[in-house]
This record gives C-alpha cells, structure tokens and sequence, in this order.
C-alpha cells in the first residue's frame, strides 16, 4: 500500500512541469511569487496544458500572451 505522502508519478510530473513553467514564467518578466500565485489561479489551464503536451516553454507563452 501506498504511503499518504507518495504522490503517484503523474502527479510528481506535473508538479515538476509546472515549476519549470515557473522558470519560463520568471524569465518573461514575472516575480517568483506572481509566477506561483498564476500558477495556483489557473492550475486546472496548465494541467489541460500540460495533458495536450505542451511543453513548458510553450505554455509560459501562452499564459504570457
């Protein structure tokens, strides 16, 4: 049985996608906190984003468009 901390490695996927989205994100002109803060806003966007292969380049994009 799965301890209630392991997260199942789709979850660690997106987890790790969406902080390299941060790193785009900051790049463009963001704070770290705003990064996080759009990130936390619009999780249920980036997760259809990152389920349609974006990559995150890509999606720091178009969250910056």
């Amino acid at each position: 049985m799965a301890k209630k901390n392991e997260l199942d490695p789709e979850t660690e996927a997106l987890i790790a996608w969406c902080t390299e989205v941060e790193g785009f994100l900051v790049a463009g002109g963001a704070t770290v906190s705003q990064a996080q803060d759009h990130i936390e806003e619009q999780i249920e966007w980036f997760t259809d984003l990152f389920f349609d292969g974006l990559t995150p380049e890509e999606a720091a994009k178009e969250a910056l468009a």
